[in-house]
């Protein structure tokens, strides 16, 4: 009881002090009489989510992983959100984030293969990419988080859990798991960043992310198509209740704006968001805990499956200058080859 108490007590004091660091950061008021506007797409879980996920895995690891992960627990943070930077630039990394599961016939073990060598054999590897990857993307993923810890390569370590904790995170999300995933084929275009960016904006300062230790996964493969078909189940709801509201509300109430850096904002309506929050009735804080725990579970599980290297003695080394200078090259060649890719604003 004695230690339930104190693990509560730790985590009551790191969720306070980063909420208050994250979420309680004022809104700049706009310095210049002619405001621009322009519609809020929101951050890509959105950036928000996306980083807070990173951040809080790190808090659910044993003693032993601690040291490292929280001496880089900003670059997690940070770097949290690089797949979605990606995602324009680098050929092939768009379909890692999400899965359309209602492009196919059914999703029976038998009909959709759960190892991707054995789904590539019965639909074609083309036909994988239009659909989306995102499980088989984390089972990938975590075989190199793996060799890196097997390697013990700090910079690899970094990015590849980084990179890990985004795709889990897509996975958790019930509008990557479907060829409407922004609404827009239901009349209801914005409703990806509405849920996945304003929500957790608004209101994940009130959610509750005690989720517990990390666990060892016996089965990743398993665990990472579970994440998928129950984010599906959660999606009905997500397009019924908004449209339901929308229909009650009227599209003169469902938008309000909001100033952000000097800008004029057009964004979905704060007492909107509001109602639409409450009638789902913590979908969206579940689907945050959810990725909380699984990053945690899947990089502790890749540490373990390497052979627990000292992580004591990693976090002692510095990373080197030109890496970071390298790295701080490639996220910049990112904005000069942009292409066009499916779009979830």
């Amino acid at each position: 009881m004695y230690w339930q108490m104190y693990y509560r007590f730790i985590w009551l004091v790191i969720l306070s002090t980063f909420f208050s660091v994250v979420v309680s950061r004022p809104i700049q008021a706009a310095s210049n009489p002619g405001p621009v506007l322009r519609k809020y797409g929101g951050p890509k879980w959105g950036f928000y989510a996306h980083q807070q996920i990173n951040r809080l895995a790190v808090f659910t690891l044993p003693a032993e992983m601690i040291p490292f992960f929280k001496k880089h627990i900003q670059y997690l943070t940070d770097n949290a959100v690089n797949p979605d930077k990606r995602r324009y630039a680098v050929v092939g990394e768009a379909p890692r984030h999400f899965i359309d599961l209602d492009a196919y016939p059914d999703t029976l073990a038998t009909t959709l293969p759960r190892f991707y060598k054995d789904a590539a054999e019965r639909y074609g590897a083309d036909t994988l990419a239009l659909h989306g990857l995102v499980p088989w993307q984390i089972q990938l993923t975590k075989y190199q988080l793996t060799e890196a810890f097997r390697k013990q390569n700090v910079r690899q370590i970094l990015r590849v859990a980084a990179d890990l904790g985004h795709y889990i995170a897509d996975a958790n999300v019930p509008l990557h798991t479907t060829r409407n995933y922004n609404g827009q084929l239901t009349g209801q275009h914005g409703i990806h960043g509405f849920w996945e960016s304003r929500l957790p904006e608004l209101f994940s300062k009130e959610y509750d992310f005690l989720t517990g230790p990390a666990e060892y996964i016996q089965s990743p493969q398993r665990v990472a198509w579970r994440a998928v078909f129950r984010a599906n189940a959660a999606l009905d709801s997500v397009l019924r209740i908004e449209q339901e509201l929308t229909n009650e509300t009227g599209d003169t109430r469902k938008f309000g704006f909001d100033e952000r850096n000097g800008t004029t904002l057009k964004v979905y309506a704060r007492d909107f968001s509001q109602r639409y929050h409450d009638r789902l009735s913590g979908q969206v804080e579940r689907q945050m805990r959810a990725s909380v725990k699984m990053v945690g579970d899947f990089w502790f599980t890749c540490w373990v499956d390497a052979g627990q290297p000292d992580m004591a003695k990693l976090a002692k080394r510095e990373l080197a200058a030109e890496d970071d200078q390298a790295e701080a090259e490639e996220k910049k060649s990112w904005l000069k080859r942009l292409f066009l890719a499916r779009d979830e604003n």
